[in-house]
């Protein structure tokens, strides 16, 4: 180990930042392997996340053979990723560290540093400068990842279908949080999905929330789908409220397809001060309000008709759509999901169900993990009930506020 940890750690981010500045995306690796040399590691290896969420899979350089993934699930690497923490083993002849890759709170792998035999438990100090330099790794990835197809050959277990391609392009970061507020959302199947969407933004105190889920299948729900995210993002930034961005959405749609094509939705919006949630159903299922550990209610808002259907039946106006107010307590959760988790269904051709999933959003907010890993958790669980294969778009959206466990999301 060096002697001193903080010039170390200065020489990591001297080396890291100078040569970032004109890396190719492809030598992310071995920078940070030249980086975490100064930490006194003999070995760096980022590791990310594949899109299903279940395996871990290494960087290399094309030139190497390649490595097996490693469970989320099943692995020591994968509690690290799991728990977001920093964990260590003894191999004997070295000591190996395990440290999330965090972008703010969403999780996007971890990073493998292998110490010489001889150094021991790492002790604390180490242990925190590790974890800022992988954020330091993780910020340099994400920044990366726009320039270059790199990472995504070694994120994607399958080839990816030309919808999903579509809606994964169009999503924000899967997880966000502050102190007061988190947000996270996954997309099943993975590789398949075409109609669902999600997207949110924070906006001082104002959270603003939507999930969409087109009509049909494949390319035309994805365009369709695409279309109501890009709608809800002009009213949004163009300061609209929940009702009149209803009637952009629906006008909108109706005017390109004339209501032969529609989407389901919920728009939100969570103010994070003082905890009042302002939501419009537009024949959406209802999200569910986790209180404690326990499934209280669902949010039932008097329903509107979906988008682009309104204007076919009347005239849409603001009024057309309800707007339904409730006050959150402290360590409310919110779980939001499309109809493709209640009805995901078995061999038996045994739906999934609302009560079974308000029986797994209980159990695992019980359990006390980050709201990231209850999100994946839940999504595992439906994946499973469908032996991996969901005839419909399965998405959910997690929503948490001033739980007080927000630091469980970040090192």
């Amino acid at each position: 180990m060096p002697a001193d940890l903080t010039a170390a750690y200065a020489a990591a981010l001297d080396e890291v930042l100078r040569g970032s500045h004109l890396m190719a995306p492809d030598q992310m690796g071995p920078l940070a392997a030249a980086g975490g040399a100064h930490l006194g590691a003999i070995s760096t290896v980022i590791w990310l996340v594949d899109y299903d969420q279940g395996l871990l899979v290494p960087v290399l350089p094309l030139s190497e053979e390649p490595r097996e993934g490693l469970s989320v699930d099943g692995s020591v690497a994968g509690r690290a990723f799991r728990t977001v923490e920093v964990v260590e083993t003894d191999l004997g002849d070295a000591r190996r560290a395990w440290v999330p890759l965090l972008d703010g709170v969403e999780r996007l792998g971890v990073l493998e540093m292998v110490f010489p035999a001889g150094s021991g438990p790492l002790g604390e100090q180490l242990r925190l400068l590790l974890g800022q330099y992988a954020h330091l790794v993780a910020e340099l990835y994400v920044s990366n990842d726009q320039y270059t197809d790199h990472y995504e050959w070694f994120r994607r277990q399958e080839p990816m279908a030309l919808p999903a391609e579509m809606q994964h392009d169009l999503l924000p970061p899967l997880t966000f949080g502050t102190d007061r507020f988190v947000v996270s959302g996954l997309l099943a199947p993975a590789y398949e999905v075409g109609g669902d969407a999600f997207d949110y933004a924070l906006n001082g105190n104002i959270a603003h929330l939507a999930l969409f889920d087109a009509v049909g299948h494949g390319l035309q729900a994805s365009l369709l789908a695409n279309l109501a995210v890009a709608c809800y993002r002009n009213s949004r930034r163009a300061g609209l409220g929940l009702t009149h961005t209803a009637v952009s959405l629906d006008r909108t749609l109706a005017a390109m397809f004339g209501g032969e094509r529609f989407v389901t939705g919920l728009l939100a919006q969570l103010d994070v001060d003082s905890g009042e949630l302002r939501m419009v159903n537009a024949g959406h299922p209802e999200p569910l309000l986790l209180r404690g550990t326990q499934v209280v209610k669902e949010l039932q808002a008097d329903p509107a008709t979906p988008f682009g259907l309104n204007g076919l039946l009347d005239e849409v106006r603001p009024e057309s759509f309800p707007v339904l107010v409730e006050q959150l307590q402290p360590g409310d959760r919110l779980l939001l999901a499309t109809d493709g988790v209640d009805e995901a269904r078995n061999a038996e051709g045994e739906f999934f169900g609302r009560e079974r999933l308000a029986q797994f959003a209980a159990k695992e907010a019980a359990s006390g993990v980050p709201t990231p890993e209850m999100m994946r958790r839940l999504q595992q669980a439906v994946m499973r009930h469908q032996v991996g294969r969901l005839q419909d778009d399965a998405t959910m959206l997690l929503v948490e506020w001033l739980t007080g466990r927000e630091e469980q999301n970040a090192l």
